[in-house]
């Protein structure tokens, strides 16, 4: 059977080493997933030909940025297992990938366009939601190794996506 390095884990469940950050490194994983989510806006309108700003660019963009949210959420969720069993850690605050596959999802729930508005309210609304974690967020923890560091996250990314779309409804 092929033996993965442990490094290649590690490398991904912190998110390329954010979560090693000695202040807030959730907060750099949120970050992270902003950025991530950016960058696959702009790579499919630039695949697409498409304007990578309004509010239909998000839109034109599903095609990317839902596959990559997936892959995002079960690379997690297998990083996660195998460095949180590795470390005898239940959910290592280094782990870091829940929180960029949370803000994914919070943004393609919301299929957020790009501007510095949308931004910003969605990566404050996943960090509140993160860090609150209202029913049933925090219940989730609770499942059994990768599955329950990254539940969580995944939970705060739906409230945080509902209310940013809530918020793009009403054109704030």
């Amino acid at each position: 059977m092929l033996r993965i390095p442990a490094l290649v884990p590690r490398w991904l469940a912190t998110a390329g080493g954010l979560g090693y950050l000695p202040l807030m490194p959730g907060t750099f994983g949120s970050l992270a997933g902003v950025a991530l989510y950016t960058a696959a806006i702009g790579l499919a309108s630039h695949l697409r030909g498409l304007p990578t700003k309004g509010p239909g660019s998000a839109f034109a963009a599903l095609w990317l940025t839902i596959p990559l949210a997936v892959i995002v959420a079960l690379v997690g969720v297998w990083a996660s297992n195998y460095d949180a069993r590795e470390m005898r850690l239940k959910d290592p605050q280094f782990i870091v990938v829940d929180e960029v596959s949370g803000q994914l999802v919070a943004f393609v729930i919301a299929c957020a366009p790009l501007n510095w508005k949308y931004s910003l309210a969605g990566f404050i609304l996943f960090r509140v939601f993160d860090i609150w974690k209202p029913f049933p967020v925090r219940q989730a923890e609770s499942l059994r190794g990768g599955w329950g560091i990254m539940a969580d996250d995944w939970l705060a990314g739906i409230y945080a996506g509902l209310v940013l779309l809530l918020l793009r409804g009403l054109k704030l």
